[in-house]
């Protein structure tokens, strides 16, 4: 999944200027960056984005130069064979081809930014269809060679029980650029100055995760301990098309958990679906290390690779 949204941003902020579009198209070996990924560049310069992690962003820049200035777009490979490697390659070994398209009606049109960002806000997933013959992007279906690229919905994470643990998720959530919500009907616990920059809800659990329409790309994880909190908010959670369900508590909490939800008529094939205890095992000790533990057992089912 490739992470897009400051270069969205950014073509958004600097609407009418001139810009180019570079875009990785394919990978090979140890790519630095995955398919899909952009690096946005302004005619003075700036540029937001990356598509090597810094190896070739000198080159891509230059490219982007001419494209700015009249040339046609341009289809660039790179890699660890390349007689300048070390200079404008890619010294990991992998290998990449690099898209570089005008920001233009005959390139990427610039209403397709806006076309991306309606259907992230809506959390439905677009595809954006390149031809590579012409260079030219829609939303059509072309015939011959295409690159699709696929913007997913943003990820969610929907968080019950505003406990420690949570204080340090919600910082894991932020530097993974996932967005995050705090629920926990107790006052006391959901304060800004416990989670500053985070949207909190006070709402009962269930009904705040049945409101906030959990999808693929969302994970709801229970810390509170509180099986009043805990309990619907899962039940709400297993009722959705949910990305990852977690629960905090040991192997023997959580078979009574399964008992008691079994008896709210949750089946156990939805019951298979809670990650409990949550997390990755990594002998975590401390709420911070707890909280590591689940944030990549989250990410790893998110991206399905659990």
């Amino acid at each position: 999944m490739a992470d897009n949204d400051a270069v969205i941003a950014a073509a958004l902020a600097w609407r009418g200027a001139p810009m180019a579009l570079a875009t990785v198209v394919s990978t090979w070996g140890s790519a630095p960056r995955p398919r899909g990924s952009h690096m946005i560049v302004h005619q003075d310069g700036r540029f937001e984005g990356s598509v090597s992690g810094g190896c070739v962003e000198t080159d891509i820049m230059t490219a982007a130069a001419e494209v700015i200035a009249g040339a046609p777009f341009q289809l660039k490979h790179y890699g660890v064979a390349d007689a300048a490697a070390w200079e404008v390659g890619l010294p990991c070994g992998g290998e990449i081809a690099v898209m570089v398209q005008p920001v233009a009606a005959d390139g990427f049109d610039p209403e397709l930014f806006d076309r991306i960002a309606e259907a992230r806000a809506t959390g439905k997933p677009l595809d954006v269809i390149t031809d590579l013959d012409t260079g030219q992007s829609s939303l059509r279906p072309i015939e011959g060679a295409a690159f699709v690229n696929r913007y997913e919905p943003p990820r969610r994470l929907l968080i019950v029980g505003a406990v420690q643990i949570a204080q340090a998720l919600t910082g894991l959530a932020r530097e993974l650029g996932i967005t995050t919500t705090v629920i926990d009907p107790r006052a006391r616990f959901l304060t800004a100055e416990r989670f500053p920059g985070v949207t909190l809800d006070d709402r009962w659990p269930d009904e705040a995760v049945a409101a906030l329409k959990p999808d693929a790309a969302t994970a709801v994880i229970t810390l509170s301990h509180d099986t009043k909190i805990d309990d619907p908010a899962l039940a709400a959670a297993l009722a959705a098309p949910t990305g990852y369900i977690a629960a905090l508590g040991s192997r023997r909490s959580h078979a009574a958990r399964r008992e008691r939800l079994s008896a709210l008529g949750v089946s156990n094939s939805d019951l298979d679906r809670i990650d409990a205890p949550a997390g990755i095992d990594i002998g975590a000790v401390g709420p911070a290390e707890i909280a590591l533990s689940i944030a990549a057992g989250m990410v790893g089912a998110l991206h399905d690779r659990t």
